[in-house]
C-alpha cells in the first residue's frame, strides 16, 4: 500500500502520493468533486465516464461499499484521487473498503497529495487532462523514466494533452439496467432508510399507496444517455411503468411503444457530438408527449430546440450548487456534475430559463410553452442527496396526467 504514485497533468505539474486500487496507468480529464459524502454515487455515475475524479473532501471511504446505493454496475472513471482513505469502514450496510473495489473495477487510484492544491490549479487554469502512473508495467516505468529527461517529459505531455473522451454516451447506456429491481422492492428499501419522494412543501410521503397513485397505469420511456439507477427509482417510486432503451433508439421505435411520458437521461461527454440523438429528440419534441430531461437530456434537449451549448472551464460537479428558481425566487442547494452548460443568450422562442445558478448565472432549467417538456441541469434524484428539487419528479407526473 506504500507504492509511490504521480499525476502529471497536462500543463507539466507533478503530484507525487501512494497508489491504492489497481496498479496501472490511466489517461483522463482530471476534476474535482466537492461532495463531502456520495462518493459510492459518485464512482459509479456514468457521467464521469473518461474522468480522472479529484475528491476535495479530504476523507473518503469511511462506509464502505454498498451495491445497493449504486448509480450503475460499475466504475466508468478512469482513476480516483483522495487526500486519505479508510481502510476500516464502519457500516452495517458495508461489503468491502475502497481499495477493493477499485481493485476489482481495475480502476487505479492515487492518494496521499495535496487535493486542496489540486483544486486550486484545476479552479484557475481549467479542467485539463493527466495521466495517473503506478505499478510496475512497462508502460508505468518508461513514464517515470520519461519525467526526468526534458526532452521525453515534452513527448509524455504531448500525449497527455491529446487524450480526449470519445463515443461517450455509447460507451455507457444501459449500464443502469444491470441493477433494475421492481417498483415494490424499491420503495421499501427507499422507506427503510426514508428516502421516499418529497412534496414541493419538503415533506415525504412514507406511504407506498399514496406515493403511488398518480402514476399507476402510466408508462415512461426512459431513454438512457448513460442514466443513473436512481432516477429510474424516483420513476418507480411514484408508480409509473419504466420502460428503458438504448442511446441508439429512434423517435419512431419510443413512439411505438406508446408511452404517457419520455425521460431524458444524464450523461456524459460533449452534448453537441450527439447529432444523430439530437436530431431524433427533435422528432420526439414535436410528438405531442410529455417530456423531462436531466442534466445531458436537458443539455440535447436544448440543442434539438435550437439553442447552444458551451464547455465550462471547470464544471459543476459536487452536492452543494445553489440553484434559483426564478417563477418562485427560493433557491435549492442541488446535486450536478457536468462540465457543459446551455447558453442563456442562445434559448429560442419557446423556450424560458426556469432556474439559474446562482454562484455564475448559467442555466440550470429552462420551461417550454410551444412543447409540453421541461429540463433542469442539475439532478433532482440525488443519492445521497442533496433531495431538495426531488418534487419535480411529482411535476412530471402531473403533466403526464394533465395531458
Amino acid at each position: 500500500m506504500d507504492n509511490k504514485a504521480f499525476l502529471v497533468l497536462a500543463n507539466g505539474l507533478v503530484f507525487e502520493g501512494k497508489s491504492f486500487g489497481a496498479q496501472k496507468c490511466a489517461v483522463g480529464e482530471t476534476v474535482f468533486a466537492t461532495g463531502m459524502t456520495g462518493y459510492l454515487e459518485t464512482l459509479t455515475d456514468p457521467s464521469y465516464f473518461g474522468q480522472i475524479i479529484t475528491q476535495t473532501f479530504p476523507l473518503v471511504g469511511n462506509y464502505g461499499i454498498i451495491e445497493d446505493d449504486f448509480e450503475s454496475a460499475k466504475i466508468h472513471a478512469r482513476a480516483y484521487i483522495v487526500r486519505s482513505w479508510c481502510e476500516s469502514p464502519s457500516n452495517f450496510r458495508g461489503e468491502k473498503n475502497l481499495d477493493e473495489f477499485l481493485k476489482a473495477n481495475g480502476i487505479p487510484g492515487l492518494y496521499g497529495i495535496d487535493t486542496r492544491r489540486l483544486t486550486k490549479i484545476l479552479r484557475e487554469a481549467g479542467v485539463m487532462n493527466g495521466m495517473i502512473i503506478c505499478g510496475e508495467s512497462d508502460e508505468a516505468k518508461s513514464a517515470l523514466t520519461a519525467l526526468e529527461n526534458p526532452n521525453e517529459k515534452e513527448k509524455l505531455l504531448q500525449k497527455i494533452k491529446s487524450y480526449k473522451i470519445e463515443n461517450a454516451v455509447q460507451s455507457v447506456s444501459l449500464d443502469c439496467t444491470k441493477i433494475e429491481k421492481s417498483a415494490e422492492k424499491v420503495f421499501a428499501e427507499s422507506a427503510a432508510y426514508r428516502a421516499v419522494p418529497i412534496r414541493t412543501d419538503g415533506t415525504k410521503i412514507n406511504d407506498a399507496q399514496e406515493a403511488m397513485r398518480g402514476g399507476k397505469g402510466k408508462k415512461v420511456v426512459l431513454w438512457d444517455f448513460g442514466a443513473k439507477g436512481n432516477i429510474r427509482r424516483e420513476l418507480l417510486k411514484r408508480g409509473l411503468e419504466v420502460e428503458t432503451v438504448e442511446c441508439g433508439a429512434t423517435a419512431e421505435k419510443i413512439l411505438a411503444m406508446n408511452p404517457d411520458g419520455i425521460m431524458l437521461s444524464n450523461g456524459p461527454g460533449d452534448p453537441a457530438e450527439n447529432s444523430q440523438i439530437i436530431n431524433e429528440i427533435k422528432k420526439l419534441s414535436e410528438s405531442g408527449k410529455p417530456i423531462f430531461g436531466i442534466c445531458l437530456g436537458h443539455q440535447m434537449l436544448a440543442l434539438a430546440r435550437g439553442a447552444k451549448t458551451t464547455k465550462l472551464k471547470y464544471g459543476h460537479r459536487g452536492a452543494n450548487q445553489p440553484v434559483k428558481q426564478l417563477s418562485t425566487g427560493r433557491v435549492y442547494i442541488s446535486s450536478q456534475n457536468h462540465g457543459y452548460a446551455v447558453d442563456n443568450e442562445s434559448l429560442p422562442r419557446g423556450a424560458n430559463l426556469s432556474f439559474v445558478n446562482t454562484n455564475d448565472g448559467t442555466c440550470e432549467g429552462i420551461e417550454y410553452t410551444d412543447i409540453p417538456a421541461f429540463s433542469v441541469q442539475f439532478h433532482p434524484e440525488a443519492s445521497g442527496g442533496p433531495l431538495d428539487t426531488n418534487f419535480l419528479f411529482d411535476e412530471f407526473v402531473a403533466r403526464i396526467n394533465k395531458k
